[in-house]
C-alpha cells in the first residue's frame, strides 16, 4: 500500500473518520467529508467548533489522530506520503496575511515558486503577474506589504495561493481579520474563483457568501458535522435545531447572545 490511492471520478477530497485531539481536548469527533471536483464547500459553525482545525488537518498543519485524508487521490495521512510535494497542490489562504514584509508584493508572488516548483525567474514572474491581474492588483507589483490595505494584503495572499497552481484551494476564514468596507473585494475575487471551476474549501462566517455560492454548506458545532446539504436548505430552511439558532444569532445580530 502507497501514499497514491485511486481518487474516486470526480472527486478532490475525501476525508473519512477525523478525529483531532490537542490532550485531553477533543476537538474534532470522527468527521466524514467528499469535496467534488469544481465544488465550493463552505463550513459554518460557532467559533470554537472545530471549523478551523478541520481546515487545517487537510493539508496537515494540524496531524490528526485518528481518520484517513485523501487529497487529489493522495492520501496525506498515509505514513509514507511525502506531504510537502502533496501540499503544492493544495493553496491555502488564512485569516491573517501571511505575506513576508520584507518582500515586496511580486518577490512575495514568486519566492515560493522558485525554490519550491523550481521556475525559473521569469516564468515565476509572469504567472505572479497573471494572478495580480486576476485579483485586480496589477498596479501595486512593487508595493510593499505594509504599504497595502488589509483587504489589498489578502488579495496578494491569495494571488500567490493561485501563482503554485493548486488544484484545491482551502480558505480559513479569509475575512475575519478585514474592516466591513474590505470584505467586498476579497469575496468578489473568491466568486470570480467559484465562477472559474476551482475546488474550494471554505470556512465563513459570511453567510450571503456562503448562500450565493457555495455548492454545499456544512454547520459544524462541538467537532461533529451536525447538518449538511445544498446552501439553500441548511443556511435557508435548516432541519436541525442547533442550526437554527445558530443562524438565528448569526443572521440576527441585534439578538445575538454572548460567546456567539
Amino acid at each position: 500500500m502507497t501514499a497514491a490511492t485511486e481518487a474516486p471520478d470526480g472527486l478532490a477530497v475525501e476525508i473519512t473518520g477525523l478525529a483531532k485531539s490537542f490532550g485531553s481536548l477533543e476537538v474534532l469527533k470522527g468527521i466524514d467529508l467528499s469535496v467534488r471536483r469544481g465544488d465550493v464547500v463552505c463550513v459554518i459553525g460557532p467559533s470554537g467548533s472545530g471549523k478551523s482545525t478541520l481546515l487545517r488537518c487537510v493539508n496537515l498543519l494540524e496531524e490528526p489522530s485518528a481518520g484517513r485524508i485523501v487529497v487529489n487521490g493522495v492520501e496525506l495521512t498515509h505514513p509514507d506520503v511525502d506531504i510537502d510535494r502533496a501540499r503544492t497542490g493544495i493553496g491555502m489562504v488564512f485569516q491573517g496575511f501571511n505575506l513576508f514584509s520584507h518582500l515586496n508584493v511580486l518577490n512575495n508572488l514568486t519566492v515560493a515558486q522558485r525554490k519550491v516548483l523550481k521556475r525559473s525567474p521569469d516564468e515565476a514572474q509572469r504567472i505572479a503577474l497573471r494572478n495580480l491581474e486576476r485579483v485586480g492588483l496589477s498596479e501595486k507589483v512593487d508595493a510593499m506589504p505594509a504599504q497595502l490595505s488589509g483587504g489589498q494584503q489578502q488579495r496578494v495572499a491569495i494571488a500567490r495561493a493561485l501563482s503554485m497552481e493548486p488544484s484545491v484551494m482551502l480558505f480559513d476564514e479569509p475575512t475575519s481579520a478585514l474592516d466591513p468596507e474590505l470584505v467586498g473585494d476579497v469575496l468578489g475575487v473568491m466568486r470570480q474563483l467559484a465562477d472559474e471551476g476551482m475546488t474550494m474549501l471554505v470556512v465563513t462566517h459570511e453567510m450571503q457568501f456562503a448562500r450565493e455560492v457555495a455548492d454545499r454548506v456544512l454547520f459544524v458545532d462541538g467537532g461533529l458535522v451536525v447538518e449538511e446539504g445544498p446552501a439553500e436548505q441548511v443556511i435557508g430552511d435548516p432541519r436541525h435545531e442547533r442550526t437554527k439558532s445558530f443562524l438565528a444569532r448569526v443572521l440576527n445580530p441585534t439578538h445575538q447572545g454572548p460567546g456567539a
